[in-house]
């Protein structure tokens, strides 16, 4: 299938090739859907296999930053952008210029913020060419490390999870098996333990596990054997694809709720986890605590109430759990049918909401170095 042919299938706007050979940038931009306002959506640096794994990424990825979006109540689309190469070896003042002069072309229509292989240093360096950069650290008056809303918003999703499978979101006395160590888990962990949780943790790294085990009094196991560990809540923080037809039928858990992202690794696995009777938690709905965070950055970012806006996942989840049970559907299906729901009533006030862009725009474009 040819590019424009998986855009017209896959509704997209728009896909923009990036090359600059002087500086080695090779890069893609996604636009999924502005119908909600401009595209939000990190841009990541990987070295990948080709160049047909880049792209498929990146269409994947801007597609679930529109449905990310849209179900947490955000006037923003979906978009994602992709660099091909070693984060480590080829990234350079030269190449994140260029990278954000591409970015600066589209005049807003999309905005980029950190992800994978990316730092805030480098959100800064992309800054001197486009105001269109989200997610800058503090001192420009802006949200800074979007790990700790992140945390906030899977610990949300958590607690909405018990109580749909409960009757309660108490988390005394409940086990918790988090995968990964990293910039999530580090907030999360503390928050699970604070309410009362058992905490088994493990990640790649086993280093990285017991240092945060040790300061919040959790327990570690090997990175494979998480997926056997007897627990209330599996809570993916790591990499994604990795609940699929090896690891759904080792899960011992009533629940899978963690940030990671495309934690399917294909679609009809979320069909594995129904007949098995674990409760899944979108991805794209759980882990939207840090787009929540960068958002409020258009309003002048104010902390407490941007964790606010998070905490209100625990609603979303709640109602997508709800409605999913109501109709005998996989929460994945009824949290994109709800996204398109809410883009679909958008089209009607199409003309307000484009008002409300420009707004959020102008707020962007008051920075522009």
């Amino acid at each position: 299938m040819s590019v424009l042919e998986r855009m017209v299938a896959g509704s997209y706007e728009q896909v923009v090739f990036c090359t600059n050979p002087e500086v080695g940038l090779r890069a893609i931009i996604a636009i999924h859907d502005t119908t909600l306002g401009p595209a939000l959506g990190g841009v990541r640096m990987w070295p990948y296999r080709t160049e047909e794994d880049a792209l498929e990424d990146v269409l994947r990825l801007a597609r679930g930053m529109t449905y990310k979006n849209a179900l947490a109540g955000l006037d923003l689309g979906g978009g994602k952008a992709v660099i091909l190469g070693d984060p480590r070896k080829d990234k350079s003042e030269g190449l994140l210029r260029a990278f954000g002069r591409c970015v600066d072309s589209l005049g807003g229509r999309y905005v980029t913020a950190e992800d994978v292989g990316m730092t805030p240093d480098d959100m800064e360096i992309i800054l001197r060419e486009t105001p269109y950069v989200t997610g800058l650290p503090r001192e420009y008056n802006s949200s800074g490390n979007p790990s700790v809303a992140t945390a906030a918003g899977v610990f949300a999703g958590i607690r909405a999870a018990l109580v749909h499978l409960t009757g309660s979101d108490s988390l005394e006395g409940r086990t918790v098996a988090v995968q990964g160590a990293g910039s999530v888990a580090s907030h999360l962990v503390p928050l699970l333990r604070e309410a009362g949780a058992r905490v088994i943790l493990a990640d790649v790294y086993r280093e990285k596990a017991e240092a945060l085990a040790a300061a919040h009094g959790a327990e570690v196991v090997d990175a494979e054997e998480i997926y056997d560990v007897e627990a209330d809540v599996f809570s993916p923080c790591a990499l994604g694809g990795i609940l699929n037809a090896q690891t759904i039928p080792r899960l011992r858990v009533r629940a899978v709720a963690g940030s990671a992202n495309n934690q399917l690794s294909r679609p009809e696995d979320v069909e594995l986890l129904r007949q098995r009777g674990i409760l899944y938690a979108p991805d794209f709905v759980i882990n939207a605590g840090g787009v929540i965070n960068i958002f409020d950055e258009f309003m002048g970012y104010d902390e407490s109430r941007a964790l606010r806006r998070v905490s209100r996942l625990y609603d979303v989840l709640l109602a997508i759990f709800r409605r999913a049970e109501a109709e005998g559907r996989d929460p994945n299906a009824v949290a994109e049918a709800m996204a398109e729901e809410r883009i679909a009533r958008a089209r009607a006030w199409r003309k307000p909401l484009r008002a409300e862009t420009s707004r959020l725009l102008a707020a962007l474009e008051a920075r522009r170095m």
